[in-house]
């Protein structure tokens, strides 16, 4: 099992992107996806999660900000960034927690995309 993040970049602060997660292998069922960050010197933080179900949930740095989504069928998920702040550069990371063919449920981890926001 892989999980492959896409989308960060450099953007000026007021400004958007969209970060994309794909899982790939012999996957069998999704739990839970999220997106985590780790800025320079900080502890990697929960930034936002989503169930199987469509529950959603964030951290209140990025409330009303960032938005968690997720495709089933494509094992993909998403995290739409608007009004970044200075403060929202870090390295991102997805995490899912997988059950793939011959294994125990497991999480985990995408090999994390750099989002600088600087004008």
């Amino acid at each position: 099992v892989q999980l492959q993040a896409f989308g960060g970049g450099l953007v000026q602060p007021g400004g958007c992107l969209r970060l994309s997660c794909a899982a790939s292998g012999s996957i069998i069922g999704i739990r839970a996806m999220d997106w985590y960050r780790q800025a320079p010197g900080t502890q990697r933080e929960l930034v936002a999660t989503t169930t199987a179900g469509g529950s959603t949930n964030y951290a209140d740095s990025v409330k009303g900000r960032f938005t968690i989504s997720r495709d089933s069928a494509k094992n993909t998920v998403y995290l739409q960034m608007n009004s970044l702040k200075s403060e929202d550069t870090a390295v991102y990371y997805c995490n899912a927690e997988i059950l793939a063919s011959g294994r125990l449920w497991s999480s985990y981890w995408g090999q994390g995309t750099l989002v600088t926001v600087s004008s």
